[in-house]
């Protein structure tokens, strides 16, 4: 890579570091270092959330999937954007009905201890895989850039983003999240621009329409097709109530808002950017298949940095590339902090949770770099890969909370449900992302990955309703019994 452009990949990190160095001075206690002491405006939380669904893996790895196929993934932000707006109206207000450091002190009010533990254990298992394919779809083009191995470029990813969020915590993140966006979005106009360029002008879409490379909406009934409307936007749906109403890597964002109000204009307002963000990076992709930029046995995560690295103009390269090497690690350790280890310990003293909280950033940097090793041999699109992990549990999640609005649900039958429903959905994931496993472990094969969820939640109510039942059913007979006796 040309000197002027690794030194814009530097000064973008050193800028990175430097926002969590200005900030770390302000971090007095756990709340402030994990909520950003609830001061946040709405539009900068908006763009945090946009920038934390459009990192890495969207970046490099969308187009890809538009440059080898169509445009019908656009149909899940259509179901993204439902999905927010069910969590705006259903969820949100018992969020700010009181103080809540984390999602699942919600389900502790409900339920019990056990249950929020239960919540926050689901949540650090999933997150902690999901953002393992993130660390590892950001050192795919740190790796083609600097010709490092992927373990190496695994590495160096890892350490970066742990200094800016051990230094400045959430505050860091989402003003580093809001920075990262902007050079996301001009890297995709840049690069659309050049592309289409290459191409012979804009003029080029007729061939790619011609191609059918552009259709967007797929109409058809179908459990096994990847990408259909319905698929998009039930799935979409059900996954977007579950990313951002139950998955504390959001939830925290919308939690550091000054109101309930502002909360909602942030989810909701992130709904539409996410539309328009995934329509660029889509279309940036169908120009890099009008480019030429598809070579047969290329991986479709490595199009779009190739084509950033040996296409694009000296300085406008380094700009993309920047933009691509950052992702979030703050919220894998306010879950342990607040969840876990005050509720375990009983200690709640905020400074001392700072500490703690610190300290756990640390060990989950450590976890996402070795899960991302465990990744590096994957040909799947890191985006389809991280979305389909992430819904081993999501369905579980959402099914939590729908089950909190049934009086007679108790502590036990949720946790009952959590763990038949993830022990049921495991072989129907696991065996579609590791393709090595034995077929007796690889349930439902060619079910489309947005249904994951959907199954997942359905499951996950039966077996909460069920055991509810069952428990009412013997309560009965031993009414009986003693009414008799």
């Amino acid at each position: 890579m040309r000197s002027v452009d690794l030194a814009i990949v530097a000064l973008y990190v050193v800028a990175a570091l430097a926002l969590g160095l200005v900030l770390a001075g302000r971090q007095r206690d756990a709340n402030d270092y994990f909520l950003g002491h609830r001061g946040l405006p709405w539009w900068a939380i908006m763009l945090s959330i946009v920038a934390t669904e459009t990192s890495a893996v969207t970046v490099i790895s969308v187009p890809g999937v538009a440059a080898t196929g169509n445009l019908t993934f656009l149909q899940l932000p259509f179901g993204y954007l439902v999905g927010r707006i069910g969590v705006a109206a259903l969820l949100l207000p018992g969020y700010f009905a009181g103080t809540q450091e984390t999602a699942y002190t919600r389900l502790e009010h409900r339920f019990g201890p056990r249950a929020r533990r239960t919540a926050a254990a689901i949540f650090l298992g999933t997150r902690s895989v999901a953002d393992a394919v993130r660390v590892f779809a950001t050192a795919i083009p740190l790796a083609i850039i600097t010709r490092w191995s992927l373990p190496a470029g695994i590495l160096a990813v890892g350490l970066v983003t742990l200094v800016y969020t051990l230094i400045g915590g959430l505050r860091a993140v989402v003003w580093v999240d809001v920075m990262q966006l902007g050079v996301y979005v001009l890297g995709a106009v840049a690069t659309l621009i050049v592309a289409l360029g290459l191409a012979g002008g804009s003029g080029a879409l007729a061939t790619a329409l011609q191609a059918g490379k552009l259709q967007v909406f797929d109409f058809s009934v179908s459990l096994t097709r990847t990408y259909t409307f319905w698929g998009g936007l039930i799935g979409g749906a059900l996954l977007a109530s579950a990313s951002h109403g139950t998955d504390h890597l959001i939830v925290q964002r919308l939690l550091a808002s000054k109101s309930l109000r502002d909360a909602r204009r942030a989810l909701i307002g992130s709904g539409v950017c996410v539309i328009i963000l995934f329509a660029l990076f889509l279309l940036v992709g169908t120009s890099l298949y009008l480019a030429g930029a598809v070579e047969p046995g290329m991986r479709s995560d490595a199009i779009y940095p190739n084509f950033v690295v040996n296409k694009l103009p000296e300085g406008l390269a380094g700009l993309v590339v920047a933009g691509i090497l950052a992702a979030a690690m703050n919220s894998l350790a306010s879950a342990t902090t607040h969840d876990f280890y005050a509720g375990l310990t009983g200690k709640r003293d905020p400074e001392h949770l700072l500490k703690v909280g610190r300290a756990a950033s640390l060990v989950w940097a450590l976890v996402l770099v070795a899960g991302a090793m465990v990744f590096r041999d994957q040909n799947t699109p890191a985006v389809q890969l991280a979305l389909s992990v992430a819904s081993l549990t999501y369905g579980s999640l959402l099914g939590m909370y729908i089950l909190a609005s049934f009086a007679r649900i108790r502590q036990v039958d949720v946790i009952v449900a959590v763990a038949v429903g993830i022990t049921l959905m495991a072989p129907v994931v696991l065996g579609a992302v590791f393709p090595h496993v034995p077929p007796v472990l690889h349930w439902l094969r060619g079910l489309a990955w947005p249904w994951y969820v959907p199954l997942g939640t359905a499951v996950t109510v039966f077996i909460g309703i069920l055991s509810s039942l069952i428990a009412r059913g013997d309560g009965l007979t031993e009414g009986r019994k003693a009414d008799v006796a």
